[in-house]
């Protein structure tokens, strides 16, 4: 399933609800719980469509939000294992970002 937009191009739902969050959070009058609720929709969707290039990207999206809240190993509980399931494409974007987030979650944990 896809969500039409005013383009006339459409955009997969559970990146449709990762933006909704990512929108939250740049607000001026900022929403976490709202966030996390979209985040967390998305990645409902992603994981029962099996999308895994959309479920990394709503992981690395909460890690980040959880991060920053300071529940920095449920980030890591979190993004962790969907990482690892790559095997290849490890240029793209979308790994570049979570490898770096899973690493400044890994030396903070080793530090503290």
């Amino acid at each position: 399933m896809r969500l039409p937009t005013r383009a006339g191009k459409s955009i997969h739902p559970a990146e449709f609800h990762r933006t909704a969050g990512e929108i939250e959070l740049m607000a001026p009058e900022r929403d976490a719980v709202k966030a996390q609720a979209s985040f967390e929709r998305a990645l409902e969707i992603a994981r029962a469509q099996q999308a895994c290039s959309f479920e990394l990207r709503v992981a690395t999206s909460l890690a980040r939000l959880w991060r920053d809240q300071g529940r920095r190993a449920e980030a890591l509980d979190l993004l962790a294992p969907v990482y690892g399931w790559f095997t290849e494409g490890f240029d793209t974007p979308d790994l570049k970002e979570a490898k770096s987030l899973l690493a400044e979650l890994a030396s903070v944990g080793h530090a503290a």
